[in-house]
């Protein structure tokens, strides 16, 4: 009986992101959609903003309108509103609303006013983003209202995620529609703000005064908006606690509920081949390192780790400089202890770029030259071996030199010779449009993090995504995340974290923070983390300084480890990775939903 009353509702979730990936929500409704199917069926639909005069690739319309969402899209239709309904083309194949934000922007005065006199919200002179996230959420508004009178007194739950869709429901409230409504913040946008420009964050959380600095940063409507959206929901949920205090002190709300974020592990797992994979994909890796570095000297890729970070370009939100400090204790452990290990740490990350740099462009491509050059004298010898070994009743080994000819043996002294250079492998892979500002370099060159001979620790800063269209490495992400050792995400300001729980569904260990939501959530519900691959560097209550060895001292213990105890590692992390499926997780939206449910 109680799964009937859960289900039995209609269930309509709004994100910025649905079939449009622009952040990590993208991921987040997306893999949470087979689960949520799973349970709602077809009483659950999903509605995103169209932002392309096509529409999206990941979207196949459908013609039938004979649900109680296919009524109320015709309704819109009827009074004028071009609206799209159809399903997303991912697992589960949810339905979907897409509406396009544009067709409103004729009634943006009479948006502003009735924002203005409801709400005390001022749109003023709105950027374009501001523009499509008001003219969106009344046109979801306008959906509801159509909604509502379709379904005769059946529930209806609209969930809602992040500011740019929380708008309509200040309106459900005024108007009161028997809308039950959720809303789930990601990460407040203040916070965000206020978190990069502040070392100090949360100690001066408490007294932080929302209204000036949304002023300062000038996203005081964006801010109000959010805080409707929190203060006038039935249901205020967050992804993890962490937030959940910044949600008290900056939006005026403590979370009724925590929804962790999850991953749809049948994307990930690929059961028994985790060695294979990850020997795979480092292979390819090598190729890099070896056309990186080898051309200036050369050290044992068999002793070699990669190490890598990724995420947006915040330098201190996502803890880069906690990283760089780190690495630079590292290297100077490493140094004075005499471990013999090389560690290749990669910066993945995106920022404007001019080009690749042609100087590793050209030596990419000319140790590409290189491999197939050894491929055609490898070719000959083969063939000419067989050939001698058939015919020749001598047991002996022939000369193998005598099998290539001269100009496969003069092409190949060419090759070598035009890859060698006199210069130190160079840190940053692109040619960056503001160099001079980039905090990365800026550290790297003051404390002479260079890529000198004698440095156990090498950098490699790529500015831009990994792809298989991309000349350096020729892979995209996910295999760079398989072949790699150990992903280090460190950071201050992290509302949850993808990356490491990305990492870990692909038998990587990771790093997090105490101060990432998915890091604090793994500290308190898991003991013996470490054991399991997930590293948790102490930020909370910590100086720098303090926060700086511990990770130094993680990152030297790893790279001790042997070759057997790094893949019995990776095996623990790939099974625990269970623990973060949607298949555990989603149970948290099923609490929520109960609870919007027995509100009154």
């Amino acid at each position: 009986m109680k799964k009937r009353t859960l289900y039995e509702p209609l269930l309509v979730e709004t994100a910025w992101e649905v079939c449009n990936q622009v952040g990590g929500i993208y991921t987040v409704v997306k893999s949470k959609a087979p689960g949520i199917v799973e349970k709602f069926g077809e009483h659950y639909c999903m509605i995103g903003p169209l932002l392309q005069k096509k529409l999206p690739a990941e979207f196949e319309e459908i013609f039938e309108y004979d649900d109680d969402f296919g009524k109320a899209v015709l309704a819109m239709r009827e009074n004028g509103f071009e609206i799209f309904y159809g399903r997303w083309l991912t697992q589960g194949t949810p339905k979907v609303i897409l509406i396009s934000p544009v067709q409103a922007y004729e009634s943006m005065k009479d948006i502003r006013q009735y924002l203005l006199r409801n709400h005390k919200i001022n749109i003023f002179n709105p950027d374009d983003l501001l523009q499509q996230v008001v003219c969106f959420g009344h046109l979801v508004l306008q959906f509801f209202i159509e909604l509502e009178k379709q379904t005769e007194g059946r529930d209806v739950i609209a969930h809602f995620h992040e500011w740019m869709t929380g708008m309509p429901i200040g309106e459900i409230k005024q108007q009161q529609l028997k809308i039950k409504t959720v809303f789930t913040t990601h990460a407040t946008l203040l916070g965000r703000y206020v978190a990069m420009n502040d070392t100090n964050f949360y100690k001066n959380l408490p007294s932080i005064d929302w209204l000036e600095a949304a002023q300062k940063f000038y996203i005081e409507a964006q801010v109000r908006l959010e805080r409707l959206a929190a203060l006038d929901s039935d249901i205020f949920t967050t992804v993890s606690d962490i937030t959940g205090k910044e949600c008290e002190f900056l939006l005026g709300r403590k979370p009724d509920h925590i929804l962790p974020n999850g991953l749809n592990l049948f994307t990930y797992t690929a059961t028994h081949e985790i060695q294979n994979l990850h020997k795979q994909f480092a292979d390819k890796i090598h190729e890099f390192t070896m056309s990186h570095f080898f051309h200036s000297y050369t050290f044992d890729l068999d002793n070699t780790l990669y190490f890598f970070t990724s995420g947006r370009y915040e330098y201190h939100n996502k803890g880069y400089d906690l990283t760089l400090e780190a690495l630079r204790r590292l290297n100077e452990r490493m140094r004075k202890e005499k471990i013999d290990k090389t560690i290749v740490m990669f910066f993945i990350t995106k920022q404007p770029v001019e080009s690749i740099n042609p100087k590793v462009l050209q030596s990419r491509a000319v140790m590409a030259e290189i491999q197939a050059t050894c491929e055609e004298i490898l070719k000959q010898v083969r063939e000419k071996l067989f050939t001698a070994a058939a015919t020749n009743a001598d047991s002996n080994l022939p000369e193998l030199n005598d099998f290539v000819s001269d100009y496969w043996k003069y092409r190949y002294r060419q090759m070598i010779q035009s890859w060698k250079s006199d210069y130190w492998p160079i840190v940053v892979t692109h040619n960056l449009k503001n160099d001079n500002e980039d905090e990365i370099i800026k550290y790297l060159r003051i404390h002479n993090m260079v890529n000198k001979p004698d440095d156990r620790v090498k950098i490699v800063y790529h500015p831009d995504f990994v792809s298989p269209t991309s000349p350096l490495f020729k892979m995209d992400y996910p295999q760079f995340v398989r072949g790699c050792h150990l992903g280090i995400f460190p950071s201050y300001y992290e509302p949850w974290g993808y990356t490491p729980l990305e990492c870990i569904a692909r038998g990587v260990p990771a790093i997090a923070s105490d101060l990432s939501g998915f890091g604090d959530y793994v500290h308190k519900r898991f003991r013996d983390h470490d054991d399991k691959g997930i590293y948790i560097v102490k930020r909370k209550n910590k100086t720098f300084d303090e926060s700086a060895d511990d990770l130094c001292d993680i990152m030297i213990n790893f790279a001790q480890f042997s070759r057997r105890e790094r893949i019995i590692l990776r095996n623990t992390v790939e099974s625990y990775a269970e623990n973060f499926s949607w298949n555990t997780l989603v149970q948290h939206y099923e609490t929520a939903y109960k609870m919007v449910l027995e509100k009154e």
